[in-house]
């Protein structure tokens, strides 16, 4: 693989990044106009969805509207219940599948979902859960490759696969690949790191973030909820936190890693930012710092 110009190309935005999220009363949600074209300003060629209803729900509609703006869809966050033997996901992911297949997208972004708005609360999973868990993630992934789509589950905070060793559990008992989402592991107490060396070859998808570690901790502490901490500033631009985001970018490139980097700082907005300031200021470091990661690794690798 020559460097840095096929992981340049590899890098896309996402609308959390702008601030534009499923969870009610997150904060001031942006045009989806806006958010586009500062994606695209920015010099991104690619996008996941983000949140049902930002996009039209129309799967050509929804294509149409990324195509406008020079941009083609990675992939798309599906929050779907998993634990719950009396409750099916497949049609909720079917109805993602046929937009994913309509804008020639590649993955589905699982996470875990508790059932419950927000993710401040969780509650435990026992053994039976976890059993139908694993179950349907193997047959969501089957369901996915069927279509041409690669199907991920994304350790997520207040879901229910948020910690390192949920996430371990996770990689022992299915098949399904693995999102790594490098600040949502470090807030769940796992090692991003650890688990970019350890498992790339699981690795299908990578949402990049980087994390005040003073922030995580209180919200490991129960100090503060996860939406607080991300409002007051928990995730930070590439190579402001504390995550090492090279030392997993350099793993997973040289394990052979051809998939997206999706740059993810989840935010919260009190209203529309003014300028370059917010959210294209803070996108604009992270693209600098990870193409300065791509420079630094070796050609060939």
């Amino acid at each position: 693989m020559t460097q840095p110009s096929t992981l340049a190309a590899r890098v896309a935005g996402a609308p959390i990044s702008w601030g534009v999220c499923e969870v009610p009363g997150w904060g001031y949600q942006l045009a989806p106009e806006t958010v586009l074209r500062q994606m695209r300003d920015l010099g991104l060629v690619a996008t996941e969805f983000g949140p049902d209803g930002f996009l039209p729900d129309d799967p050509v509609g929804k294509t149409a509207t990324l195509t406008g703006h020079d941009l083609t869809a990675v992939g798309q966050f599906v929050p779907v219940v998993l634990h719950d033997p009396d409750h099916d996901p497949v049609p909720e992911v079917s109805r993602a599948i046929v937009g994913l297949v309509a804008a020639q997208a590649s993955t589905v972004v699982l996470a875990a979902a508790t059932g419950t708005d927000g993710y401040d609360n969780r509650p435990a999973l026992d053994d039976t859960g976890w059993a139908t868990l694993l179950g349907n993630l193997d047959r969501i992934d089957a369901l996915a490759a069927r279509h041409g789509l690669v199907a991920t589950l994304h350790p997520h905070v207040g879901t229910m696969v948020e910690t390192g060793a949920e996430t371990d559990r996770v990689l022992a008992g299915s098949r399904i690949g693995l999102c790594l989402d490098t600040g949502h592991l470090l807030v769940g107490g796992g090692d991003p790191v650890a688990v970019a060396r350890e498992h790339p070859r699981r690795i299908a998808h990578v949402h990049l973030k980087d994390v005040r570690a003073e922030w995580a901790e209180r919200v490991r502490a129960g100090e503060v909820t996860y939406s607080e901490a991300v409002a007051r500033g928990m995730y930070a631009p590439l190579g402001e936190g504390d995550v090492d985001v090279r030392a997993i970018v350099t793993a997973l490139e040289h394990a052979g890693y051809q998939g997206w980097y999706v740059l993810e700082q989840d935010t919260v907005l009190a209203g529309p930012p003014e300028g370059e300031a917010g959210p294209v200021a803070d996108v604009r470091a992270s693209i600098a710092y990870l193409l300065d990661v791509a420079g630094s690794i070796p050609a060939g690798r």
